[in-house]
């Protein structure tokens, strides 16, 4: 069985990218009670616009409930969780016990996803809360295969595996950086990323005299994880009774959200279609132009992070924030008549593009004429604009919603 691919929706426009490029389902937030205050999110009524658009797309939707929740955080919950179920959403993300409570008292019938904030790390965990009505363990990140393997076989509860994005530097998301160097609490959804910074060290008695902390000749981004890709484990993970995979990205931008789906979709089908006409599942090895695709959407390099053991030095990224991107989007389909696209960076007369079809059908072309709306012929079209394209060769029947990326150097 091939597991549900779960995408994040950080905003309107990440979920329609996301359902286009083949999610069989989406995680988002409201305004409050979420992981990712800083994310677009939806108010009650953007909340209801997307789970009637994803279920008119058959794709199911999950809420993030999953603060980690003082006194004064449950004033108002009991009528959000009544309004999430009178708009139907699928399923509920919580990682308080709190929070679980009043959910099961409000609405009993919900059913409730354990966050990987809980850190389910051993079967003994999943078996108790299989006891409090869980349908489904989002597993820690720090487990590796035979662990999983282990819980999977203990508990009849639906398990839930992150296979892509970034990793937090602390345990399963738990950490306190941000709360002391900015006020900003990671564990109330409003974290400021200190992971991500470049760090020095200063001598009490010689201000300003600044020394670099080194692991190694490599810097100083001591807390900079790479970014898990998992890509080339599903079959492993689909053998082990996976029942939902799942990429984070609430933060990241559409072109991103859109981009990775594609990937995992495409290798879950390709996966798919060899089992059915009779192949092993374990004995399966992606090929490689699936690395290719994911390699053109990266932003801090991969590691495979706990799945053979624990990760080392060569999992971190120490001498700077972020890979430099080959490729970046260039706009979005908004019309496929002719073809009108809302960019996202800027484009240029002459620029290389690639079209990004679904089931990573790739066109790539040449940028050979620009026009605004009214006809006007321009060389260049800033972020935010809405432009006619014409390219060569000419991209045969494109979607919308579809990205279009361009080659950044």
């Amino acid at each position: 069985m091939i597991p549900e691919l779960l995408a994040p929706a950080g905003s309107y426009e990440k979920l329609v990218t996301a359902i286009h490029y083949g999610a069989d389902a989406v995680y988002l937030g409201g305004k409050a009670f979420s992981l990712r205050a800083r994310a677009g999110n939806f108010d009650k009524a953007g909340m209801q616009q997307a789970v009637e658009y994803a279920h008119a797309h058959e794709v199911k939707v999950y809420v993030t409930v999953n603060i980690f929740a003082h006194n004064r955080d449950f004033e108002g919950l009991e009528s959000y969780l009544l309004y999430l179920n009178t708009i139907g959403v699928d399923g509920l993300i919580i990682a308080d016990p709190g929070i679980m409570r009043v959910s099961r008292e409000t609405i009993p019938d919900m059913p409730v996803h354990l966050s990987t904030q809980a850190n389910v790390t051993n079967a003994a965990s999943a078996g108790f809360w299989a006891t409090q009505n869980v349908s489904r363990l989002n597993l820690a990140r720090e487990l590796g295969l035979e662990e999983i393997r282990q819980i999977r076989s203990a508990t009849d509860v639906e398990i839930e595996l992150f296979v892509h994005g970034a990793l937090c530097i602390s345990y399963s998301g738990r950490c306190m950086l941000s709360n002391y160097f900015t006020g900003r609490d990671a564990n109330q959804g409003d974290c400021a990323h200190p992971c991500r910074y470049s760090y020095h060290l200063m001598e009490e008695k010689r201000p300003g005299q600044y020394f670099p902390i080194e692991e190694d000749e490599r810097g100083t981004y001591i807390f900079n994880s790479q970014d898990l890709c998992l890509l080339n484990r599903l079959p492993e993970l689909i053998a082990a009774g996976a029942d939902s995979l799942k990429i984070e990205g609430r933060m990241k931008a559409v072109g991103y959200v859109g981009g990775v789906v594609r990937v995992y979709r495409a290798a879950l089908d390709w996966i798919k279609d060899r089992v059915e006409n009779g192949a092993v599942i374990e004995e399966l090895a992606l090929p490689e132009y699936f690395g290719e695709e994911i390699r053109k959407l990266g932003t801090r390099g991969w590691t495979e992070n706990f799945f053979d053991g624990p990760p080392d030095e060569s999992d971190m990224l120490h001498d700077r924030m972020r890979v430099e991107q080959e490729w970046v989007p260039a706009g979005i389909v908004r019309q496929t008549e002719s073809l009108l696209i809302e960019t996202r960076n800027v484009l240029e007369l002459g620029n290389t593009i690639e079209y990004m079809g679904r089931n990573l059908e790739t066109t790539k072309c040449t940028v050979v004429s620009i026009s605004l709306e009214d006809g006007c012929e321009i060389d260049r079209a800033n972020p935010g604009n809405r432009v006619i394209i014409n390219t060569e060769p000419v991209i045969f029947k494109p979607e919308l919603n579809s990205i279009i990326r361009k080659k950044a150097f």
